[in-house]
């Protein structure tokens, strides 16, 4: 079967991965190569820092970290690490996809994958390359203009204009990346108002976050910076001498819930707001299921 996916995302990758081992001849088309997606500038820890009443989100954690666990690719590392809950909230929904969870207080404990996105990425798409898959890099502005059997719309932000869904929203979020001092564990603090998280690399750290609903702009703003390195520098102490490398502004495909459905010769799946990296490769087996299935 032909299948064309829209985006060049971690979603939209991990998809064209799926359907071409299934032996379908796919191609990607995407406004924009891998390494100038939103999903190049994830902080890239594995666990879903979305609080939505839905079970698939557990399903597709567990299923991402098993497929991360058994491909050995660059940038995937898995290590232990911490998230600060905020006082009195109960078991996070996700607790039970990760590894070796324990809680103290409002403290928990668990080891996950850590991705370097941009290395990751860089490394899915040769492999699907691989399996056969082309990739064309031109603006996308209807999912009825490709010759194909099937159409995956996993555009990320495009996809809600695409599907003419205004449920999606562009949240906006800095990070900043600092030189790494040698931390082997990532830390998340999402007591406060916002999240804010401190997730190494080896060669750098991933500092974050804000999350700006309705941002339109990638351009740093380095008041934000400033508080983005205050904050992880309490969080993380560590880092209090460690050099700025550069900051970055992603905008997020944030839908009230993900969307992974067919209808009729289009399969949608998007609207994974900040948790791209962690679900993609659990809604990738179901997009193969639905495209599969007819």
């Amino acid at each position: 079967m032909r299948v064309t996916v829209v985006g060049a995302g971690i979603v939209g990758l991990s998809s064209a991965y799926r359907l071409a081992e299934a032996g379908h001849d796919v191609t990607v088309v995407a406004a924009a190569p891998p390494e100038e997606s939103t999903s190049a500038i994830a902080g890239g820890v594995v666990y879903p820092p979305i609080r939505r009443p839905d079970e698939r989100i557990v399903r597709w954690t567990a299923a991402s970290l098993t497929v991360l666990r058994g491909q050995d690719a660059p940038g995937v590392r898995f290590r232990r690490g911490r998230v600060l809950l905020a006082a009195g909230d109960p078991d996070p929904q996700w607790l039970t996809a990760v590894d070796d969870a324990t809680r103290d207080g409002d403290r928990v404990e668990f080891t996950t994958a850590v991705v370097d996105t941009p290395v990751y990425l860089a490394w899915l798409l040769e492999r699907v390359g691989a399996l056969g898959v082309r990739a064309e890099y031109r603006p996308v502005t209807s999912l009825s203009a490709f010759d194909a059997d099937v159409v995956v719309n996993a555009a990320g932000l495009g996809a809600g204009l695409l599907a003419g869904d205004d449920a999606m929203v562009p949240v906006g979020g800095q990070v900043v990346h600092l030189a790494d001092p040698g931390l082997t564990e990532f830390a998340v603090d999402q007591a406060g108002p916002g999240v804010t998280y401190v997730i190494p690399h080896g060669t750098h750290v991933v500092c974050g976050g804000t999350e700006e609903p309705g941002r339109g702009d990638t351009d740093p703003n380095p008041a934000v910076t400033a508080d983005i390195l205050r904050r992880c520098r309490e969080l993380e102490p560590r880092l209090a001498r460690a050099a700025v490398l550069r900051s970055l502004v992603g905008l997020r495909p944030h839908r009230r819930e993900v969307r992974l459905e067919r209808v009729g010769d289009v399969v949608h799946c998007y609207g994974h707001g900040g948790a791209g990296i962690t679900l993609a490769w659990g809604c990738a087996a179901d997009v193969a299921a639905l495209v599969t299935a007819g």
